[in-house]
């Protein structure tokens, strides 16, 4: 007798170790998400935010770039040079005479620049030495010039790094708006295919029993008609009932795999995994105050400074134009140290002042007015983008406005559409027993199915448009009012 029972409970272990292999090996292959794990897998594997990601860094990297113009930079740069030929070379008394050349000049200079952002010149410091070695004579001979200090600029030309020193800080900060931004709207499309894959479960879920039902009270309208208890009519609409119901299951099938596939698209995740998708239970209990939103859209959009942007590009496109429209002077000045010798180490000695300054002017005489257009277009451009932009900033102040009215409104609207939802589930389950009875019609209950079904599309709908609105509102204010934290916490840091 014991033998027996130790033999049934190590059969009763096994068939519980086997029951759990096959639950494990099941869950292996089911993913269950939430609304929050789908954004966060969006955020990660959707080509939108990717494509954000990118577009960030490519502003991240530019930036630095730009920064570096600013610093010293530090070159060397050689440039060896082989010269056999017959040239003529002038003589003394104004002759000319060929002479057979061999030369090799081997010389290397180390330099180091640095810009001006204030004038848009550039100071730079130098040393250099070259060698120059007769190859028919076999002689040689050196050149030096320990340190020259050099400045160049344009006097009247456009400044370049002045104008980049206001544009370009503005387009990175810019940027960085935009990458949270992006991911916000990622968050907003992920709610999208969230919640459509979920419509078209509940679809699909409905559906089926819709037409189990129709096909149970068809099967009992036949034993009514049979005796006589219903008219033809009543049987034919229960049939149709059926038909149409079956028709409704495969129309949600076919929507189904369309939903899954996009989600399984948007969030990376491979297509033979089985995917539950778990409703948000409530919404959350939040006010948005209309005028903190705006001071933080104002704040922390990029919309606001990409106006800002577009009216200072257009300044320096008006500056670029009449700069080049005017009068052109370049300015380039040269003060340094320089020797000659037949050995290097007496070119460094007794080191002889060298000097060199010159001053390019040019003054456009006659352009046929063409510079004069140019800097009239330039000016008309910058008024239209300063127009532009007042009448952008007051569409702006006008969506906020009406985003924060739309989600205010709509976590109301999430509880009436839950309330009607379980209103409309009562009703069906009182006409379908009042039907069964004798008590109801069939357009009655038929009116009840469709006020079920269309409850519950409504329901998941608002739950869809309340988080949707709330990620967009997220992504012009830069804010996560739920936590009240600013969304450029969570940005990777430079």
């Amino acid at each position: 007798m014991i033998a027996n029972a130790y033999r049934y409970i190590v059969a009763l272990l096994i068939g519980l170790f086997v029951v759990n292999n096959a639950n494990a090996e099941m869950d292996m292959d089911t993913l269950r998400l939430t609304l929050q794990d789908a954004i966060l897998m969006a955020q990660q594997n959707s080509p939108s935010a990717q494509s954000a990601r990118h577009q960030y860094l490519a502003a991240y990297w530019n930036y630095r770039s730009f920064k570096a113009n600013y610093l010293p930079s530090v070159s060397m740069s050689t440039s060896p040079r082989l010269n056999r030929a017959i040239n003529s070379v002038t003589q003394g008394d104004g002759t000319n005479v060929f002479v057979k050349q061999n030369q090799l000049l081997t010389d290397v200079s180390l330099r180091v620049n640095q810009n001006i952002a204030l004038t848009g010149g550039s100071l730079f410091v130098e040393t250099s030495v070259t060698r120059m070695d007769e190859l028919e004579r076999n002689t040689k001979s050196f050149n030096a010039m320990p340190v020259q200090i050099g400045y160049q600029q344009s006097l009247f030309g456009y400044n370049d790094l002045k104008w980049s020193k206001k544009i370009e800080p503005l387009a990175y900060q810019q940027a960085k708006k935009e990458y949270a931004e992006a991911l916000e709207l990622v968050s907003a499309q992920a709610c999208d295919v969230f919640f459509d894959w979920i419509s078209a479960q509940s679809n699909l879920e409905t559906a089926r029993l819709n037409y189990a039902a129709a096909d149970t009270l068809y099967r009992m309208a036949q034993g009514r008609y049979d005796i006589g208890s219903i008219n033809e009519s009543d049987m034919l609409q229960h049939e149709i009932n059926k038909l149409n119901e079956e028709t409704n299951c495969m129309d949600a099938e076919v929507s189904l795999q369309s939903a899954t596939q996009t989600l399984c698209y948007y969030l990376g995740i491979p297509e033979n995994k089985n995917i539950v998708l778990i409703l948000p239970e409530d919404v959350p209990d939040l006010q948005v105050p209309l005028d903190k939103a705006m001071i933080l859209a104002m704040e922390n959009s990029p919309e606001p400074d990409s106006y800002t942007l577009a009216k200072i590009q257009s300044e320096s496109n008006l500056a670029y134009a009449k700069s080049a429209a005017g009068i052109r002077a370049d300015l380039y000045a040269r003060f340094g140290l320089s020797q000659t010798a037949g050995t290097l180490k007496q070119s460094y000695q007794d080191m002889d002042q060298q000097e060199y300054v010159s001053l390019t002017v040019s003054i456009p005489l006659l352009d046929w007015g063409r510079g004069r257009g140019s800097v009239k277009v330039a000016r008309s451009r910058r008024d239209f983008a300063e127009t532009q932009a007042k009448r952008s900033m007051q569409d702006f102040r006008q969506r906020v406005q009406r985003l924060v009215m739309q989600y205010n409104m709509q976590g109301r609207k999430v509880s009436i559409a839950q309330r009607t939802t379980m209103q409309a589930n009562q009703r069906y389950n009182v006409a379908k027993h009042l039907y069964i009875v004798g008590r109801n019609t069939i357009l009655d209950l038929n009116a009840s199915v469709t006020a079920k079904d269309q409850a519950k599309r409504n329901y998941i709908y608002s739950m869809k448009t309340y988080w949707s609105l709330y990620y967009t509102l997220r992504s012009l204010t830069g804010y996560d009012f739920q936590y009240e934290m600013p969304l450029a916490d969570l940005l990777p840091t430079e």
